[in-house]
């Protein structure tokens, strides 16, 4: 049986935007609507669900109350957040979203954030086991996820900030941390969540860019000070303004000095 999904959005035009491209892709059967959070919730305790597409602004409670109030149940669905508001990624990761799409978005990158959330294991760049879920993907062979892209080199990061997409140059990247599938970039005086893996920022950002630890991606160019503790291993200080240490794991440790010249 198809995974079930509700659709929350208080905008009739856009759940039935959002019902015709599940359509296309076929990977789910939509089994419900709702106009408002409260009604969502009242659905959601009602009906096993397996994915809930959820609005953040909303009537009768938004999307971020609704996916906090569906951890208490005892097998909470999967959540992919659909808004026009970039500006509350990082709230929603923070409740274990599955995925995040900011309006207008495309039949692909639906099909990339319903594989995202039909094969989430709860780490961040495993790969699904076995017995996981098929693919989701756009009809007829289409593209899902980065496939040849990810070899490609990126001189500049694009990231979306007050509804803009904004290309970071790499060089200002101070570190990059593992967010569930995502990444967060931390820059001298801000975090911004990308959309791109901490393995793809690995394989696509050359150079200076080192993998201290399976969750962290530092620039070495921004590395202030190597702080080794008492049992050997070692920790880094960046060069932002918070001066924030990185770990490092014992079997990079060696690499790192070697890199650095210590």
């Amino acid at each position: 049986m198809r995974p079930r999904a509700l659709i929350v959005d208080d905008e009739a035009p856009a759940r039935a935007e959002l019902r015709y491209l599940l359509e296309e892709l076929g990977g789910v059967q939509v089994v419900g609507e709702a106009a408002n959070g409260e009604e969502a919730l009242l659905l959601l305790r009602s009906l096993p669900y397996d994915l809930v597409l959820l609005d953040i602004r909303m009537p009768g409670g938004s999307g971020l109350e609704v996916a906090a109030a569906l951890r208490e149940l005892p097998n909470p669905p999967k959540v992919i957040f659909t808004t026009a508001y970039p500006d509350h990624a990082v709230e929603a990761f923070d409740l274990a979203a599955a995925d995040y799409l900011v309006k207008p978005f495309d039949t692909e990158r639906l099909g990339r954030a319903l594989e995202r959330a039909l094969e989430h294991t709860g780490s961040d760049d495993a790969p699904p086991g076995p017995g996981a879920p098929a693919a989701v993907g756009p009809p007829n062979g289409g593209p899902g996820r980065r496939g040849e892209e990810a070899a490609q080199p990126l001189a500049r990061v694009p990231v979306q900030r007050d509804g803009r997409t904004v290309l970071v140059d790499q060089s200002a990247i101070v570190y990059a941390s593992a967010a569930r599938g995502y990444s967060y970039l931390k820059l001298a005086d801000e975090r911004l969540l990308v959309t791109f893996s901490l393995n793809e920022l690995e394989r696509r950002l050359h150079g200076h860019f080192f993998r201290a630890h399976r969750s962290y991606l530092v620039n070495l160019n921004h590395v202030r000070e190597l702080v080794p503790d008492f049992k050997g291993a070692l920790a880094l200080v960046m060069n932002d303004r918070q001066r924030s240490r990185v770990e490092v794991s014992r079997r990079q440790a060696p690499e790192l000095r070697r890199r650095l010249g210590v």
